[in-house]
């Protein structure tokens, strides 16, 4: 039997992120009571996070009050980040806590399919092809079935003016999700889980006039949604610009709004609206068949008295009954008994708290909790307890705002799950997640049913029950009182130093790997620690040990090059087993932390990439200037060089003289204002012999280019090569660039991953030579990908090419270009 009680919550409150659980002032309690009256959904659809028309989602929750949500396809994992160095699934986590940020602020939910964000597409088929269109299609059918919805709108038209080939894909699925919700001959498998076919009234496009097209479409309404609510104290236009505000990853910053503002509608399936996206959808309480609902919530508003929002208690207890004996409405009538739950919790003003005293709890160990119960607002409160960890507390002074703390101590039984995301529990199908469980299938997150506690208040003869999320509080001396999401994580973390090593064909030089052992606990006994040599195990360590929890083991591991065959790549990962361990460890966590978002924290198998190729390179010391975040100076020590950051106070003659060659990261120009006060002595550096290569930036609303970059002119465009397999052709084949210290050939260029090239260079001086040429399918070629100039005794190199996404993945042909570009010109 496990030691947990997972209740079954009567009452559920959500609260998926790092701060206490949301409460409300009078105001925005009248609000959400207003909200009551209202019946009515609205599903918008789109590809990634930030794509949602912030301002339209603003409007429909508040304004509307009608149920809204967002479904973006993805995560946004193959975005480019701008605050850190995370990609791939890491920067998707990170995008999805933004999401979830950002609908904290405009009200609305938030949902997901499998899809997975592999990088700019520009076409759909091809994005539909790598996802699985039947696979995606089916989680959008979910979704709608779930909610319901009376309206979808799409974000894209189905006819490329949205660009990304994500875009139309998410508008070609909307368009066919709205048909097939509705058919019980598509994905007749998900009726098992309780949804049932659903017909929404309309399918509309939210049009936009990007890119000079035109506004004026025949058939097309408009509505204005820029106005002011007094309840909440902003306008739409403001509480937009602070959700959109979120996506700091994507430096989606914007200026608060305010003043009328259209949103435009074209009608797509279903009936045609021509005045309003709920035209002649009823959105009152005749929605449901209890007529004694609609007189009911009238009464609680104007009877609402802000100074004393717990008056409203016993009206709302009474609300909630009327609802639960109304049958044939589950959607409708569930979803709002939740919005009354929530109202029971906001009016009553408990105070009620359940936190750990760490933030890493181990499976198989001990943890110390707290729990706080404090009747704030008077009630008459009976009786009072929390089921916590499987153990029942009760509260035994019930009086006014007082504190009632209880501490306690739980073992967590070895087999409980660790925290992990849930959509990354499984390795990846294709371009999308594998979630083996259909009813995770859209939620943005599953926080661990564990960290619940259940607190059980009686008022006046009526049991309420409330949720809260089991939180790590702890107070900052800066920032005060923080609250972050508590995890469950393995006894043992085992980390693997570097994470990618590189070798020379025909050399000796041994590579020394540096691996540590973590434990979460106290171990003692025989344990072994082995290596994983392409998943072969090689007894690496057998002997009797004891670790003391919080302490740290490291062991050197040789990489004896000899024994790896030239050309190669092999993995090498880590495993520690023992009696006393309940299984193997494996496993390291990564946590990754940014001040607007909770902390996010994931489990992964810690494999180390050796690479084995014929690589020369020509120089030592290389200076880098960071950017917005990239792992490439990790790669260029493991070709040998000596890697020191630059900042502003640096660039000194004297300084600049050591360094072979000088790089800049992703983005460095639009992030960095002092490039322009260096310009000078590097364009000194170059003169006088050294190589300054600059990786690709941004030239767009995002992030602009307005420092200097080199003295022979070209433009920053946002011509990118998507297709990782696309035929590179050399139009300089005898350049420097592609002969010393190594012959390139088009065999470099095999093996890359997502893209080829970004943000490439056009209009180029006459003074550049155009390296390289590639294109997508169907595209003309394009030459900006790699330019490359002379100057004085030195060498400007502008690369679009994606040494920030192929070097981290291991790519030998990238390294080995990035070694010629690197080298300085022969005299």
């Amino acid at each position: 039997m496990k030691l947990f009680f997972t209740p079954v919550l009567l009452f559920l409150v959500n609260t998926l992120f790092a701060q206490p659980l949301q409460t409300y002032s009078s105001s925005e309690i009248l609000h959400r009571l207003q909200k009551l009256e209202v019946f009515g959904t609205v599903l918008y659809i789109a590809a990634h996070p930030d794509d949602e028309n912030t301002r339209l989602l603003s409007y429909l929750e508040n304004e509307r009050k009608l149920r809204t949500a967002y479904l973006s396809l993805t995560r946004g994992d193959g975005g480019q980040n701008l605050i850190g160095d995370e990609q791939g699934i890491e920067l998707g986590l990170i995008r999805t806590q933004e999401l979830l940020a950002a609908r904290r602020i405009d009200g609305a939910e938030q949902y997901f399919t499998r899809a997975y964000d592999f990088g700019y597409s520009k076409s759909p088929e091809e994005t539909l092809e790598k996802w699985g269109h039947d696979k995606i299609l089916s989680d959008v059918v979910w979704i709608i079935r779930k909610l319901q919805p009376d309206v979808i709108i799409a974000r894209f038209p189905t006819t490329g003016e949205g660009g990304h080939g994500h875009h139309t894909a998410s508008a070609i699925l909307a368009g066919e999700a709205f048909d097939a919700a509705a058919d019980p001959a598509k994905f007749p498998e998900q009726f098992s889980y309780g949804v049932k076919p659903w017909k929404a009234k309309r399918l509309l496009w939210n049009s936009f006039n990007w890119g000079g097209s035109s506004v004026d479409r025949e058939g097309q309404f408009k509505t204005d949604v820029g106005m002011y609510n007094p309840l909440l104290g902003k306008s739409y236009g403001e509480m937009a610009a602070e959700s959109r505000s979120q996506h700091r990853s994507q430096g989606m910053g914007a200026t608060l709004q305010r003043g009328e503002s259209f949103e435009f509608f074209l009608p797509i399936k279903g009936d045609k609206p021509t005045t309003d996206i709920m035209e002649n959808i009823e959105t009152g309480p005749l929605r449901i068949p209890d007529k004694l609902y609609g007189d009911a919530i009238k009464k609680i508003i104007s009877a609402y008295n802000p100074q004393q929002p717990s008056l409203s208690l016993p009206a709302l207890i009474q609300l909630k009954q009327l609802l639960v004996k109304v049958k044939g409405y589950d959607n409708l009538v569930q979803f709002k008994i939740k919005e009354i739950d929530e109202l029971i919790d906001a009016v009553s003003g408990l105070f009620l708290e359940a936190t750990v005293s760490n933030q890493l709890n181990v499976v198989g160990d001990s943890l110390h909790f707290t729990v706080t119960f404090n009747n704030r607002n008077n009630l008459p409160v009976e009786s009072a307890q929390v089921s916590v960890f499987g153990q029942t507390i009760r509260f035994t002074n019930l009086s006014n705002n007082i504190n009632n703390i209880q501490k306690g101590a739980a073992f967590i039984l070895k087999e409980t799950p660790v925290s992990q995301p849930y959509w990354i529990e499984y390795p990846l199908e294709g371009e999308a997640f594998q979630i083996k469980n259909q009813q995770k299938t859209g939620l943005p997150e599953i926080l661990n049913d564990n960290f619940k506690a259940l607190f059980q208040v009686q008022v006046k003869g009526t049991l309420l029950t409330f949720s809260r999320n089991i939180q790590y509080k702890h107070t900052d001396p800066v920032k005060g009182e923080l609250y972050q999401p508590a995890q469950f994580v393995y006894p043992v973390f085992i980390n693997s130093s570097p994470s990618l090593i590189l070798l020379r064909n025909n050399q000796d030089a041994q590579k020394k790997l540096t691996l540590t052992v973590q434990p979460n606990m106290d171990l003692s006994g025989k344990m072994t620690l082995s290596a994983l040599v392409n998943n072969k195990p090689e007894n690496f360590m057998d002997t009797s040990m004891h670790f003391s929890k919080g302490t740290v083991k490291t062991f050197n591991y040789v990489i004896h090059p000899d024994k790896i065959q030239n050309n190669s790549t092999t993995t090498l990962g880590m495993k520690l087993s023992s009696p006393v361990l309940y299984e193997d460890q494996m496993y390291s966590l990564r946590k990754i932390a940014y001040d607007h978002i909770p902390d996010i924290f994931y489990h992964y198998y810690d494999q180390v990439k050796i690479i084995k190729l014929d690589i020369k390179t020509s120089g030592k010391a290389i200076g880098y200037i960071t950017g917005a975040g990239d792992k490439v100076p990790q790669a260029l020590e493991q070709m040998g060089y000596t890697v020191t950051f630059l900042q502003e106070n640096d660039f000194t003659v004297e300084n600049l003289r050591r360094f072979d060659a000088i790089v800049t990261g992703v983005r460095a120009y639009n992030v960095n204002a002092w490039m322009d006060n260096v310009y000078e002595p590097l364009m000194n550096y170059v003169k006088a012999g050294g190589v300054l290569l600059v990786q690709y930036n941004t030239n767009n609303n995002i992030g602009k280019v307005t420092q200097r970059l080199f003295p022979y002119p070209f433009e920053i465009s946002r011509t990118r090569v998507t297709d990782e397999i696309a035929t590179v052709r050399f139009l300089e084949s005898n350049h420097p660039l592609l002969n010393y210290p190594n012959k390139i050939s088009t065999l470099d260029f095999d093996g890359w991953v997502q893209e080829r090239s970004t943000y490439q260079a056009e209009k180029t001086d006459e003074r550049y030579q155009r390296i390289l040429s590639m294109n997508d399918p169907g595209e003309k070629p394009g030459d900006g990908s790699l330019i490359a100039a002379d100057y004085g005794k030195g060498r400007l190199i502008y690369c679009g090419l994606s040494f920030f996404r192929q070097l981290p993945a291991g790519v030998p042909g990238a390294y080995r270009l990035m070694a010629n570009l690197l080298a300085k010109p022969e005299k």
